[in-house]
């Protein structure tokens, strides 16, 4: 039966990507122009809690916060936030994560210090910490390669909905595969220095809008036989560094050009609200892995794209 759901589950997703661009060829790959929005929008307080949730959830869930945080406040009638604003709230996922992982970071950060100090090139401090720089290299070599030669990347076509949309159906036919072929046998004593590239790799395709951070990772993981639980977790630790930094590059921006006509104080409670469901969606994600398999972001992903395709079509949400 659990075979049968999951070659139907393959047979829907792949029907559901091709179909998605043969019918929708022109909301695919056309946007109208210059609908993104610069600078921070102005919202109130409620709009900034709420939109400080979906990103704390979805930041941390394979489930794309990006394309949430675009069709969500769309969906409800608020317009987009802009692209500035979504930049800011991830300071309080990136809190969050530090936060929860402060041990472990001390402990990485010291027992590396204290290798190097030693010579001792064998450490498994020493080695994770690498695959995590290692890991960080790719998503930072291609950010950078698209902001010199696609300087109006957030008003390009591929962030449009329907983008968004198939990135969505696509991600969740190969989160699928990986939850069938994996083997799930190595946990997280056993990761390499080689995980750390191969995991920053599937990390960098988060560049595509829609695609999701952890999404890849964790499904990068799962084909490389890591436990559920363990490829969330290293996720988790290799996603600290690209989140920061994107992070920050955006809010260098932001405070390079000024907050526009948003104010601040919904910007500080959106941070304070990412910040909070951040850390509940992490602990809760590690806990549920633990004894629960990745079907339901699957299914979920599935179910996502299609609605947003059917919503273009229908013309109740505009492909901006």
């Amino acid at each position: 039966m659990t075979l049968f759901k999951r070659q139907w589950f393959v047979l829907v997703s792949a029907v559901s990507a091709v179909l998605s661009i043969v019918v929708f060829p022109l909301e695919v790959f056309s946007a109208p122009p210059g609908s993104v929005s610069t600078g921070v929008q102005q919202m109130n307080v409620f709009q900034a809690i709420i939109l400080g949730f979906v990103q704390g959830v979805t930041e941390f869930l394979p489930i794309s916060s990006t394309a949430h945080l675009k069709v969500v406040p769309v969906a409800l009638g608020w317009g987009d936030p802009g692209v500035a604003f979504t930049a800011i709230i991830q300071l309080g996922s990136i809190a969050a994560v530090l936060w929860y992982f402060r041990e472990d970071l001390t402990r990485l950060i010291k027992g590396a210090t204290r290798a190097i100090a030693l010579k001792d090139y064998d450490d498994y401090d020493l080695r994770l910490s690498l695959g995590i720089i290692l890991g960080t290299i790719p998503i930072v070599f291609f950010g950078l390669l698209i902001k010199k030669f696609i300087p109006d990347f957030d008003n390009s076509p591929i962030r449009s909905l329907s983008a968004i949309a198939i990135a969505s159906i696509v991600m969740s036919l190969l989160l699928g595969l990986a939850e069938k072929l994996g083997k799930r046998e190595r946990d997280f004593e056993h990761l390499t220095m080689q995980d750390g590239l191969l995991m920053g790799l599937a990390q960098a395709l988060a560049l595509i809008p829609g695609v999701s951070r952890s999404g890849s990772t964790l499904t990068s993981g799962l084909f490389m036989s890591l436990q559920r639980e363990t490829a969330a977790r290293f996720s988790f630790l290799l996603g600290i560094p690209a989140i920061t930094l994107a992070g920050l590059v955006e809010l260098k921006d932001v405070v390079a050009e000024g907050i526009g006509d948003g104010g601040v104080l919904p910007l500080v409670v959106g941070v304070i609200s990412a910040a909070v469901f951040s850390y509940i969606a992490i602990a809760g994600l590690l806990r549920f892995l633990k004894t629960q398999s990745t079907w339901v972001f699957i299914w979920y992903r599935l179910a996502f794209g299609i609605a947003i395709l059917g919503a273009i079509s229908a013309r109740v949400l505009q492909n901006s």
